[in-house]
């Protein structure tokens, strides 16, 4: 891999963007040189484009408050040619998203991408990177459909499916899991709201967040299945099936999970779960990628911490890219229940997208 790379962000203006902005600006190997968002933006100093939408705590970066922003798909060609990726996180309609960011990369500018467009296209990884790298090997394959020698997409997982798969599938490794039963309660920043843009969810609970129960219940079959014949073929051997929440938090998504084993799983003790999530390492803590938590899967037993993972106190640990489990134990219709939590905004969004860019940095992906 090279010591730096030239990164540019699509979609800078919205909530991810911002993200991706406050998490790059000092980032050892990566440094921002292209801002690009709507026509409305484009022409403008990114602080003026930004103006009172910029929702995160801390202000707006130095390094790029006067950088000049770009049209996202009027100067594709010309923002290609000067950086070596881009991180997607735009607000368009996914037809639209598809075809923008296969002219990244057929500009030879990788692309990844925070979006749901590509997320079920056969030969486009969606990698949660702790949990299934080895889906990087189709990129070769997905070079061919495109004609690139450089230029390819790779995308992250919608940001609820981080804060329960993870759990689930650590255990999948040893004990496979025949079937969860999940249900989400997920932050307003999720929407790219913050209370103040959305008052009426003070004090407020909405039972339904459009087309993610069907994401919860379809992305976890690809990032579970296999490379084969030029395709990432999905995995049916875990069925989920989920019901969302929006819930008045800022950030931070919580899962109550249920889940039983495969007929014949020798069903492993809790202390023999909790042990696999607190040892468990993944690809990235051996690489040790400037994003990667330290330990992937914080542990609270159900005996010392009945109360946790809180959203207060866990969504914050790492960094915000550390998953947290607990309440751990037997259920009576299923195997076992837990509740797990992760930071929507960081492990699920913009940080989760900056760790699989480390990722395939270390790999040569992006040379």
């Amino acid at each position: 891999m090279k010591s730096s790379y030239k990164v540019g962000i699509i979609g800078a203006t919205g909530m991810v963007g911002q993200r991706f902005v406050t998490l790059l600006h000092d980032h050892p190997w990566f440094k921002i040189t292209a801002l690009a968002a709507s026509p409305r933006s484009a022409g403008k100093p990114y602080g003026e484009a930004v103006g009172k939408k910029w929702a995160m705590s801390e202000e707006i970066p130095a390094s790029v408050a006067d950088m000049t922003v770009m049209d996202a798909v009027a100067d594709v060609e010309k923002i290609a040619a000067m950086v070596d990726f881009v991180f997607c996180a735009v607000d368009m309609k996914k037809d639209e998203i598809r075809a923008l960011e296969e002219r990244y990369a057929k500009a030879e500018c990788p692309v990844v991408s925070n979006n749901s467009a590509h997320r079920h296209t056969p030969d486009v990884p969606m990698i949660i990177p702790e949990i299934n790298p080895g889906h990087l090997e189709i990129i070769p394959a997905q070079r061919k459909r495109l004609g690139t020698k450089r230029g390819f997409v790779a995308v992250k997982s919608n940001c609820s499916l981080q804060s329960y798969l993870p759990a689930l599938a650590v255990i999948n490794m040893k004990y496979p899991v025949a079937k969860a039963l999940v249900t989400t309660y997920q932050a307003i920043s999720g929407a790219g709201k913050t209370f103040d843009t959305w008052p009426e969810m003070v004090d407020n609970l909405i039972p339904y967040i459009g087309g993610e129960e069907q994401k919860s219940e379809v992305e976890p079959g690809k990032i579970l299945g296999h490379v084969e014949g030029g395709e990432i073929v999905p995995s049916d051997e875990m069925s989920i099936e989920c019901q969302t929440y929006r819930v008045p938090v800022s950030d931070g998504h919580t899962a109550a999970i249920f889940f039983s084993f495969r007929d014949g799983v020798e069903k492993p003790s809790v202390e023999e779960i909790e042990r696999l999530w607190a040892e468990y390492e993944g690809e990235p803590q051996r690489l040790r990628l400037p994003h990667a938590p330290e330990r992937f899967i914080h542990v609270y037993t159900e005996k010392d911490s009945p109360d946790q993972p809180q959203i207060k106190t866990a969504r914050e640990i790492d960094g915000g890219m550390a998953i947290s489990c607990g309440r751990l134990r037997e259920s009576a219709q299923y195997d076992y229940k837990l509740v797990s939590m992760s930071h929507n905004t960081l492990r699920g969004a913009a940080g989760g997208g900056v760790l699989l860019a480390e990722l395939l940095a270390a790999k040569g992906y992006l040379d």
